[in-house]
């Protein structure tokens, strides 16, 4: 089967010749396995997603059968180094940057109190020239042969604190400050509109979320996540199939979200992602038995201890487990549960892929 047409049989709960696959990684591990593969490394996009879009080239050449499209920083507005050495992005967000990752320095909107704060602040334009030029570049190079995976993660809650840091976020909305539902209108408005337009570009699924669950359960109450954010989503599935009735919506959440899943499925959500197999809960034959009818399953595969310190032998025999559960009868998109990091071996990496074609 083509890439694609293995994407389009799990979509359509159909059981493919093997799972269709969609890894992820960090540029440092791109960067080896670059080097591993004796391959050129590609340099990340500018985009707040970039660990999803990026390193296509190298990643297809390992096996993926999706690549990744999301929206780019503006042509007027790339991410810029400041005097100080921080990083600003179009958000005005400001990041530090420590090798891995970029660690948040400042939060531009951590002086927020009022709905006023919110209508004053110049959030970026979904429109922006440029924004979406890479997007068109990989569907037109990758269309045909691969599916398309649009990212729109950090849809709400994310991006919020992003803006205005997590502490305050959440002492802020259980003390129901005024100016909370007014900042996530206008990241839904910036968020919603960019999932359109990933969504009108030809993307087979478009890939929302927030992380909601912690290693042993919810972040917030899901009273508060039914009050606050279910509404939201709703809201946004509903606007992304009025663009195409046809698309799938997949959600992200790390962690233990039992709970809320069926809250997800009830508003529309197609496919749950990254299905955290440590995190309280997370088991596979529960989910399989118990929304596998209702969902599609994406991810699974194990990054905080199997990947890194896992044997070949080991990963190898995860991977066929997992497809044997998640995958029977269709409905699995297999993959790491978050983006494959530097401290995963090369050949661990390259085991996952092997495993997956041996299927």
């Amino acid at each position: 089967m083509k890439p694609r047409d293995r994407l389009l049989a799990v979509l359509d709960k159909k059981e493919p010749d093997r799972p269709p696959i969609f890894a992820n990684l960090t540029p440092q591990a791109a960067e080896k396995l670059s080097k591993a593969m004796n391959m050129p490394y590609e340099p990340p996009f500018d985009s707040l997603l970039s660990t999803r879009i990026s390193h296509t080239d190298l990643l297809t050449h390992l096996g993926n059968d999706c690549i990744g499209i999301a929206a780019c920083a503006p042509d007027d507005f790339p991410t810029r180094k400041l005097d100080n050495g921080l990083l600003e992005n179009e958000w005005g967000m400001r990041f530090r940057d420590i090798g891995l990752y970029n660690e948040f320095a400042e939060y531009p909107l951590a002086h927020a109190q009022t709905v006023q704060d919110i209508e004053n602040y110049n959030f970026p334009d979904p429109y922006a020239e440029g924004r979406f030029d890479a997007a068109k570049q990989a569907v037109t190079r990758y269309g045909d042969t691969y599916g398309i995976v649009a990212d729109l993660e950090t849809s709400f809650f994310e991006t919020a604190w992003y803006l205005v840091g997590l502490e305050k976020l959440l002492l802020d909305l259980m003390m129901e400050a005024p100016y909370v539902p007014a900042l996530l209108d206008k990241i839904m408005h910036v968020n919603t509109e960019i999932g359109k337009q990933l969504i009108g570009l030809g993307a087979d699924v478009i890939w929302c979320g927030d992380d909601f669950g912690t290693q042993h359960g919810m972040l917030i109450s899901p009273e508060l996540w039914r009050q606050v954010f279910k509404p939201r989503i709703k809201t946004m599935f509903e606007a992304f199939r009025r663009v195409n009735p046809e698309i799938k919506i997949a959600w992200h959440s790390c962690g233990s979200i039992i709970p809320i899943i069926p809250d997800f499925i009830e508003i529309g959500l197609d496919i749950l992602n990254p299905l955290q197999p440590l995190a309280k809960d997370m088991e596979p034959n529960f989910l399989k038995e118990n929304f596998g009818d209702s969902i599609i399953f994406f991810g699974g595969i194990d990054i905080q201890d199997l990947l890194p310190h896992g044997t070949v032998e080991q990963v190898k025999a995860e991977v066929k487990r997992l497809a044997g559960i998640l995958g029977r009868g269709g409905g699995y998109i297999i993959a790491p549960a978050h983006n494959i990091q530097d401290d995963t071996p090369v050949e661990n990496v390259l085991a996952f892929f092997e495993a997956v074609r041996e299927l």
